[in-house]
Formats: structure tokens, sequence, C-alpha cells
């Protein structure tokens, strides 16, 4: 199986001590692997040291074996991100945000536009602004500014936050079709146990910056446990009821 991303001994340390320690995971290629964890974990940190947002102290990160630090545009040359949340233009249509991200891809063509924005059930609206759209509206046309570039690897922190129970069945369903049928893999970050649960190959879990689990595979944490929030709740849940009572 072809490496994605490789992460190894990660460390990201603030000011006030928090941050993340020692972090190692792999990710392979059509792979949806889920990074679960309580907020303020350590997931947005995670994620922004990959995408070069946040300097990290110790380790390495490898994106198709280039090598972050040493190979910064050629290795997030292959990347598409949100992170935090989804930012567009809201000004602007969902065509226009889109035809802003080609003008830095020269090779990218009206054609392809209108295929992402089909890809992600905007057609209809192309033309309309984002700030009428609703914030699953907003999330998908952030997804396709994201995809447009063909990247082999695309971090979604948290996509479904905040949506309602529609948006997130949309979402959920759309990812699952794009790594199974284009072969993306993705890197999703989420609180939100019952939903990794349903659309991940694989998960990791961290809690207080540090990893518990690297890369378990769903199928196999469901032979071992009634469902993957028995699992969470198995490896944290004692700390849980420390922090409650």
């Amino acid at each position: 199986m072809e490496k994605i991303l490789e992460v190894t001994g990660l460390t990201k340390l603030y000011k006030n001590k928090r941050g993340v320690k020692d972090i190692n995971f792999t990710i392979y290629k059509g792979e949806i692997f889920g990074f679960l964890g309580p907020n303020g974990a350590g997931k947005t940190t995670v994620m922004k040291a990959i995408t070069g947002l946040n300097r990290f102290d110790i380790g390495k990160v490898q994106i198709l074996g280039n090598n972050l630090k040493e190979q910064f545009e050629k290795a997030l040359r292959n990347v598409g991100a949100i992170i935090e949340k989804a930012d567009v233009y809201e000004y602007m249509s969902a065509y226009n945000n889109l035809k802003l991200v080609a003008r830095f891809y020269p090779d990218i063509n009206e054609k392809e536009i209108n295929e992402i924005l089909d890809i992600v059930h905007l057609t209809e609206y192309k033309h309309e602004k984002a700030k009428n759209f609703s914030l699953g509206m907003k999330q998908r046309l952030a997804l396709a500014m994201a995809l447009l570039p063909k990247p082999a690897l695309v971090i979604l922190d948290e996509p479904t936050n905040g949506l309602d129970i529609e948006g997130i069945v949309e979402m959920r369903n759309l990812l699952k079709k794009l790594a199974k049928e284009q072969n993306i893999t993705f890197f999703i970050s989420s609180h939100q146990v019952h939903e990794l649960e349903l659309m991940c190959n694989r998960i990791a879990i961290i809690y207080k910056g540090n990893l518990i689990n690297n890369g378990e595979e769903i199928k196999t944490i469901k032979d071992k446990y009634s469902s993957l929030e028995q699992f969470y709740l198995n490896q944290i849940g004692g700390d849980l009821y420390n922090e409650q009572h």
C-alpha cells in the first residue's frame, strides 16, 4: 500500500506547556483516516503542523515521501485542507470562488471547475453568492476549493461540526464516495465518535496531547468492542470520570 502521509515523533509544545507530544501514524492511499479526540486534545495542532501553518519542535512529516521541512512546496503541492473553519469568499458566487483558486493553478480549466461543482452538488447554485448558502453548502464549497487542484491528500478539521443531520449525512456520503471512486485520501478530525465510526477505515485517538492508539482498523475495534464509542470510553473513560468527580 502506498504511503500518503507519514508522521514520526511530531512534538509541538506552546509556552504554557500544552501541545502534542511524540505523535506517530501513517495514512495510506484511498483511506479515510479518523483523528478522534475531545476539544482541546491537540487535533488542530497536529493538522496545522502537517500543513505548515505551525512549526513543530521535533519530528518528521512526509507527504508522498517528501519531507515537509526540506521539501516544503513539493510536499504541500499534493495537499488540500480545511483547518478550523470553512473559509469561502461570501461576496462571490460559488463559481467565482473556485475560479479564484484556479488562478493559482494554470492547468485548471472551466470544465474542471464545473465538474467539481457537480461532485459537491452545487451546480444549480454556481452563480449564487456564498453569503446566501447554508452552513452545509459553505462546507461543500470549501471542500470543492480544496479538491480543485486534485490533491492526493485532503485534510479536514471537524468537517461536520455545526451541520444538521441532513448536512452530516450528505458530507459523510460525499467523502466516502470520493475515497472509493477517486482514490482520494482523507485525514479527518472530529470529536463525534459515531460519525467517524460510520465514515472511516482506521482511527487514531488523541487525548491531552498524546496518542492513545495510532491507527487501528474500525472493523478490528468493533470485533473486540460493541462500538467505537465503547472502545473510546474504555481508553479514556476513567480519566473522564475523575475529571467530573
